[in-house]
C-alpha cells in the first residue's frame, strides 16, 4: 500500500466513545447509529424486556438480566465512506474504571444528557476525565419527545456544572407532547417529528430564510414564532461554531433529539463525521507519535476474557496509534521484550467478530491472548515506546476474597488472575499474611466477579467485609531511611502489594491517613497508581 492510500485510510477513521449517566439513553443511541450504518436491521429496545433480542452492544448475561452495559464493547460500521468505531462504555457508576480506561483510546466523545434530568453525577466525573485530556466533545440532549427542562436552562446547566463552553448546532421546536421538529442550524433545514420510530430516515426540508412562510406552514404560526425568537437568542448568546476550538477541547457543539424515536440522530451523525477528528497523535513516554507514521504502534486498553463462553478465550483490545497492523506479522511486545505473531486479529461488531488482514490508526483490533497482555502494554514494529495514561484509581469498596471450595483453589486463582488482568477490579495482597483483598469502584462489581468466577472458571468464592477508606500508592526517595522503615513497622498490618507489586497503604479512615501523612512527611501517598516518580 502506498503512502497516499495509507493517509486516505487514516483520514477516514473516526473513533469515539459515548458517555453518560445510566439511563440517559446511551445504548439506545448506539443502536440507532448502527442502523444508519446498515450494521443492524432492527434496533432492540434496551428497556423493553418483552423484546428478546436485547441490545446488540450488550453481550454479557448479567447485562441482559439488568438491562445495563457492564463491559465496554466495540462496534464498527461504515457511513458515507467514513469508517466509524464506537466504544460503547458502561454508564453504570460501578464500572467507571472501565470507562476511564476506554477514554484513553478515543479521539473524541459524545456526551448524552437526559432532557428531564439534566447533568447527573456520573456525567460530571466522566467529562472531567475528558477535560483533563482535552478530548473534543459533542453534547447530545436526548429524550426530547418527553417533557423536560428548557433548552436554554439545560445549556446553562451544562456550562456551569461541566465547565464547558457550548454552542447549539441544532435546536428543538417544542418538546414532549408539543415536539414539532428540529431545526438544523448548521445546515439550515428542518426535520419534522412524526412520532414514528420506524427505521426509515425522515426527510428534511431546507429553510434558508427563517422568515420563509413555509416554516409557519410546517410547524404552525405559534411554534414558528417561538423558534424565530429562540434562534435570535442563540445567535446573540452563543459563539459561532469554530472547528479548531472544538478540536482543542475549548468549544462543545450541542445537538437535540430522541434516540428512541430515531429523531435528530441523523443530524448528530452527519455533524459528527463532518467535524470530529480523525485519529490524533498520542503521547508516549519517549515522544509524541503521529498516526501517519509508517511504523506500527498500539496499546492495550482493555482485556476481556471468555467473550465466547463456548471457547475459553481472552481478547486484548488494542488501539492502533500509528502505521498498519498486519495479520501474521511479528510485532514487539515492549514489556516482555519478545516478538509475537497474530494469525487471527479480530475486528468487532458486538458479538460478531471477523478476522481482518490489516487495520489502520484509529481502529480497534482484538488479539487472542494466552496471558501475554496486561492493560497498558505497548506493541510496536520494533521501537521502544511506552504509552501513558492508563492509571488505576483508588477503589471505593474493599473485601477479603475467600475460597468456598478447597478443591477448586487452582481455578479460583486463575479466575482472579485473569479478571484482574482485565481490569474488572484491583487485587491487593497483604504483606503480613498474604490474604487477598479485592477493591472495586462500585459494589455491583463484587457480584459480577462472583458470577463470572462461577460461570466461566467453575470456582466459588465468598467475601468478608473490610474497613478500608482509601488505597494509597506509596512513593519514597529512600527505602532504607529510618522514617520509611518505621512506617513499614508501625503500619505493617495495613500494607499490601498491588498486581504490579507496587506498595500500597490501606488507610482505614481519612483521619488515620492524615495522621500518617503528618507523621511521615518524606513519604508520598498517591490515590492513582500512575504517578511521576520523584527526582532522586
Amino acid at each position: 500500500m502506498n503512502k497516499k492510500q495509507f493517509e486516505k485510510e487514516v483520514a477516514r477513521r473516526r473513533t469515539f466513545g459515548i458517555i453518560s449517566h445510566p439511563d440517559a439513553g446511551k445504548t439506545t443511541l448506539t443502536e440507532k447509529l448502527l442502523l444508519y450504518g446498515g450494521a443492524i436491521q432492527e434496533a432492540g429496545a434496551v428497556k423493553n424486556n418483552k423484546i428478546k433480542k436485547g441490545a446488540t452492544s450488550d453481550f454479557m448475561e448479567i447485562e441482559r438480566q439488568r438491562g445495563i452495559s457492564v463491559a465496554t464493547s466495540v462496534l464498527a460500521f461504515e457511513y458515507k465512506n467514513i469508517k466509524i468505531n464506537i466504544l460503547d462504555t458502561p454508564g453504570h457508576k460501578d464500572f467507571a474504571e472501565d470507562t476511564f480506561r476506554t477514554l484513553t483510546a478515543v479521539d473524541s466523545v459524545i456526551v448524552v444528557i437526559d432532557v428531564a434530568k439534566g447533568v447527573e453525577e456520573q456525567t460530571e466525573k466522566l467529562v472531567e476525565v475528558c477535560r483533563m485530556r482535552n478530548i473534543p466533545m459533542i453534547v447530545f440532549i436526548n429524550k426530547m419527545d418527553r417533557e423536560g427542562k428548557d433548552a436554554f436552562d439545560l445549556m446553562d446547566e451544562i456550562e456551569q456544572k461541566l465547565g464547558l463552553r457550548v454552542t447549539p448546532l441544532s435546536f428543538p421546536i417544542g418538546m414532549g407532547y408539543d415536539l414539532k421538529g428540529i431545526y438544523n442550524i448548521h445546515k439550515q433545514n428542518i426535520n419534522l417529528f412524526t412520532g414514528a420510530s420506524s427505521k426509515d430516515i425522515h426527510s428534511t426540508t431546507a429553510i434558508e430564510n427563517l422568515d420563509d412562510q413555509l416554516l409557519d406552514q410546517l410547524v404552525g404560526d405559534k411554534a414558528a414564532g417561538i423558534l424565530r425568537d429562540e434562534l435570535e437568542l442563540v445567535t446573540g448568546i452563543y459563539p459561532d461554531f469554530d472547528r479548531e476550538e472544538y478540536l482543542a477541547g475549548d468549544l462543545q457543539p450541542v445537538f437535540f433529539g430522541s434516540a428512541l424515536h430515531n429523531f435528530g440522530v441523523k443530524e448528530l451523525l452527519d455533524g459528527f463525521i463532518e467535524i470530529a477528528p480523525a485519529p490524533r497523535p498520542k503521547k508516549a513516554e519517549e515522544r509524541l507519535v503521529q498516526p501517519n507514521e509508517s511504523d506500527f504502534s498500539g496499546f492495550v486498553f482493555k482485556i476481556h476474557a471468555n467473550m465466547d463462553p463456548k471457547h475459553r478465550d481472552r481478547l486484548a483490545f488494542i488501539k492502533i496509534v500509528s502505521g498498519v497492523f498486519e495479520r501474521n506479522k511479528a510485532y514487539k511486545h515492549i514489556r516482555l521484550d519478545k516478538n509475537l505473531k497474530f494469525s487471527s486479529p479480530n475486528a468487532f461488531f458486538a458479538e460478531k467478530k471477523e478476522i481482518v488482514d490489516e487495520s489502520f490508526p484509529g481502529d480497534i483490533v482484538g488479539l487472542h491472548d494466552t496471558g501475554n497482555f496486561k492493560i497498558g502494554d505497548t506493541l510496536t514494529s520494533g521501537e521502544t515506546l511506552h504509552y501513558k495514561g492508563i492509571p488505576s484509581f483508588s477503589p471505593e469498596h474493599f473485601r477479603y476474597i475467600n475460597n468456598s471450595d478447597p478443591m477448586k483453589s487452582k481455578q479460583l486463582a486463575k479466575g482472579i488472575d485473569q479478571l484482574m488482568d482485565e481490569g474488572v477490579a484491583q487485587l491487593f495482597t497483604l504483606e503480613l499474611n498474604g490474604r487477598k483483598i479485592i477493591g472495586t469502584v462500585g459494589a455491583l462489581q463484587f457480584e459480577v466477579i462472583q458470577y463470572r468466577l462461577e460461570h466461566e472458571y467453575g470456582a466459588s468464592c465468598s467475601y468478608e467485609n473490610l474497613n478500608v477508606y482509601k488505597a494509597c500508592w506509596i512513593e519514597t526517595k529512600d527505602v532504607n531511611s529510618a522514617e520509611f522503615k518505621d512506617f513499614k513497622r508501625v503500619k505493617a498490618k495495613f500494607l499490601a502489594h498491588d498486581k504490579r507489586d507496587q506498595l500500597v497503604f490501606l488507610a482505614d479512615s481519612s483521619f488515620s491517613l492524615q495522621m500518617t501523612q503528618q507523621k511521615y512527611p518524606s513519604i508520598k501517598f498517591h490515590f492513582v497508581s500512575e504517578f511521576e516518580p520523584m527526582e532522586a
